[in-house]
């Protein structure tokens, strides 16, 4: 049996260097945008860190009432920090750092969620192992289901959940029948060693979204609840408050550092969000949302396993110790009964949205894995079956590719022409025009979009790019009813594009063609915004837009393709710029 040890260690860091390998692949790859978390929660204020004040990130209002923990961006601007010092040694061109600072993120998330999934294969390789050709198959459907998601905020939640899931099985028998990894993790389950990281990651899980506190709280009273020795409680207890206090330690330390001040955001979060209910503002979602449309999205064709993978989980009947599979039975039960109690607590919530489940994607994906595999088990014999695999693979494949490449593509290929077009006016560039600083020396640009519909500053890059857009800030100052009725900027030039821009901008006039004194009449009203070299809209506004500025200097430069379909009306078709002629 030790023998083996070797021979896992080799299989397990090949698969880790495969699984690197394709998520290094998939994040460079991916084209679309996903929602604006994974770069205003994430990127924009990472940006900031790296970069300073004066840098031009979008810093939303979470951020100003300390509802967000600074640990994850923190990690991201020491990548910015460092890609920065790389392409200084290097002495690249500024398109070409820019592009490094692009990519440099994307191979941090590429890290976390490779490290994510090999966790999810051992926990499933720990458990599954008696059954001959299931790790491969489990691997397979696990890569397709996975990279149906873009990279998004949520990684590090969702790949801190994982390894602490691998390292809390429940106790068990020596006399059970696994290989050597399981083992070892009997030996450790309830040692103080075998409890340091993953107690750890479950307070960094918690403090990074602490609506995570609901699938700990589940698996730890259940532990609690199934263990009779006092002497492993306690060491499961004062292992939980050794580490959760070191974590917290960080966490406060590291927000004192940013906001300037002790602050503790997990509360923050829950007060704003929960008590006063915030997060209602964002939209309320039907009670049935996560059963019959968040699960559904976020396990695709996993869906009838996982149900399945589910019943059998929460039913495992009269077990004893001396039994084979009773470990992997219970830490089943466990993880079954995490994803229950978090799916009941989160449709509690009025606000939902399915990337709030998130962090249970891996172990959704672990308890399908053995229905998955028993069902295919047959394929080579079975012509139906491996009809019907080829076509759940061909799925998984096509919503992998659509969402990487097509899917709300637009809103971040003109970020990049914005940023092409600013490098065209650096002298220094490889790009360099001077017909391009005809109206200046730096881009200015307005986005006539619903709030948050573009990347910021992480896709801009210069910081010499001056760009507004709309806003969506909730109204903190009033009650609940109050703000049931209240209507933010967005909804306002939505309502009526024609009056916002009267109010707003200044006169139209002063952007009519052949009208010599047009700048001098822009530059004189500063209680408007002044007109931009280049507007940013939805093709859905364009009637409107022609409507409103015909006859001025705008006209049509650039055009790309954004969706085929989107489920908010003002957010259909191309995304359309005009630019100052």
């Amino acid at each position: 049996m030790h023998s083996s040890r070797p021979m896992l260690r080799r299989q397990a860091y090949n698969v880790f260097v495969l699984l690197l390998a394709f998520r290094l692949v998939n994040a460079l790859c991916v084209q679309t945008y996903f929602q604006p978390d994974e770069y205003f929660q994430s990127l924009e204020p990472a940006w900031q860190m790296a970069f300073g004040l004066d840098s031009g990130a979008w810093i939303t209002w979470e951020w100003r009432e300390h509802l967000r923990s600074s640990l994850h961006p923190m990690i991201f601007a020491g990548v910015y920090r460092s890609a920065t010092e790389v392409c200084g040694l290097l002495d690249v061109t500024t398109g070409t750092r820019a592009a490094i600072l692009l990519a440099a993120p994307k191979v941090l998330q590429a890290i976390i969620a490779a490290t994510g999934d090999f966790f999810t294969w051992a926990l499933a390789s720990l458990y599954y192992w008696p059954w001959q050709g299931f790790l491969d198959e489990a691997r397979k459907r696990t890569h397709q289901t996975y990279v149906t998601a873009p990279q998004s905020k949520d990684g590090p939640s969702i790949n801190t959940t994982v390894p602490q899931s691998r390292s809390f099985p429940d106790q068990g028998s020596k006399t059970v029948d696994h290989l050597t990894t399981a083992d070892s993790a009997l030996d450790v389950a309830y040692s103080p060693d075998g409890l340091y990281i993953p107690l750890s990651l479950a307070a960094v899980a918690c403090i990074l979204r602490p609506t995570n506190i609901i699938i700990w709280a589940a698996i730890t009273l259940c532990l609690l609840g199934r263990t009779h020795d006092f002497q492993k409680m306690t060491t499961l207890a004062s292992s939980a408050i050794l580490c959760g206090t070191g974590v917290l330690t960080v966490s406060l330390a590291v927000d004192r550092a940013y906001y300037g001040q002790w602050v503790f955001p997990p509360i923050q979060f829950l007060y704003f969000n929960i008590v006063q209910g915030v997060a209602g503002f964002y939209g309320l979602n039907r009670l049935d949302y996560y059963f019959t449309e968040g699960l559904p999205l976020l396990l695709t064709t996993a869906l009838p396993f996982a149900g399945i993978g589910m019943w059998h989980a929460l039913r495992p009947g009269e077990d004893r110790k001396h039994l084979n599979g009773y470990v992997e039975r219970q830490t089943l039960y466990l993880l079954a009964v995490a994803v229950v109690a978090t799916v009941l607590a989160m449709t509690a919530i009025s606000h939902k949205e399915v990337r709030f489940i998130y962090p249970l994607l891996p172990i959704l994906h672990v308890i399908a894995a053995r229905p998955l595999a028993a069902f295919f088990h047959s394929v080579p014999r079975n012509k139906g079956k491996l009809l019907l695999l080829v076509l759940l693979l061909s799925v998984n494949i096509f919503i992998a590719a659509y969402v990487t490449f097509v899917h709300q593509r637009g809103v971040v290929d003109v970020m990049h022409f914005l940023r092409h077009e600013q490098e065209a006016r650096l002298p220094d560039s490889p790009a360099y025009s001077a017909e391009s600083l005809k109206h200046g020396s730096n881009v200015t640009v307005g986005f006539f979009m619903p709030c948050h519909s573009n990347p910021w500053r992480s896709h801009l890059v210069y910081p010499e790019i001056k760009a507004w857009a709309l806003t969506c800030e909730p109204p903190l100052d009033l009650s609940v009813e109050e703000r049931n009725h209240y209507e933010d900027e967005a909804d306002i030039f939505y309502n009526d594009p024609a009056s916002w821009v009267d109010d707003n901008m200044e006169s139209r006039d002063s952007i009519l063609k052949a009208k010599p004194g047009a700048l001098e009449l822009r530059q004189e009203d500063h209680a408007r915004r002044t007109w931009p070299q280049y507007l940013v809209f939805f093709e859905q506004l364009e009637p409107i837009m022609s409507g409103m500025l015909e006859g001025t200097v705008y006209d049509e430069c650039w055009r790309g393709f954004n969706t085929h379909w989107h489920d908010d009306l003002r957010r259909r078709g191309d995304i359309v710029v005009w630019c100052m002629r």
